[in-house]
């Protein structure tokens, strides 16, 4: 009997030692793009805490009603994490919030608010690695110990639920295949 040239329409699974090491890859993929933003907020904020207070605040409100917009969802939602502004209700829309928020904000609130907006409309458009290197130069963060301390904290956080997984009950299983 000759063999087909045609293709195999449901090919044998490849071992399953490829999907774990797939997934292993995912998880820590993951787990360092988690590291990666958590110093990158961390960063951001040290270079927030680090802006002098010399603008008004009409002119610090000038200008971040009219940044603001131009940020994303997801860069508005970090400022407004880094400022603990949190939604009352799912219909409250964040851009109203964070508007809200600046009219009430000090001045020294409404300084730091326009750095990291800045910061991450600049990062929206370029390379935003550089951009918060720049940054955290400019106001003389240490990148490398935020970095240090959030990857000792990453590592507490896996170390403790690898603590805290309860083993599944050996007794349990013996008993009822009896």
């Amino acid at each position: 009997m000759q063999q087909s040239s045609m293709p195999v329409h449901h090919p044998a699974k490849q071992a399953s030692r490829d999907d774990g090491k797939w997934k292993s890859e995912q998880e820590q993929r993951r787990k360092q793009e988690a590291i990666a933003n958590a110093t990158g907020i961390r960063v951001l904020s040290a270079i927030g805490a680090a802006v002098p207070v010399r603008l008004l605040k009409r002119d610090l409100q000038f200008l971040l009603s009219h940044i603001a917009p131009l940020l994303d969802e997801g860069r508005l939602q970090t400022l407004a994490r880094q400022h603990s502004i949190r939604k009352d209700r799912e219909t409250d829309a964040i851009g109203k919030l964070f508007a809200a928020f600046v009219r009430r904000a000090d001045e020294g609130t409404l300084s730091r608010l326009l750095v990291e907006s800045t910061i991450l409309l600049a990062a929206a458009r370029t390379n935003p690695a550089v951009v918060l290197r720049d940054a955290a130069a400019t106001y003389k963060v240490d990148t490398d110990a935020i970095a240090h301390k959030v990857k000792q904290e990453f590592a507490a956080k896996e170390k403790a639920k690898k603590l805290g997984k309860p083993t599944p009950p050996v007794a349990a299983k013996t008993n009822k295949a009896a």
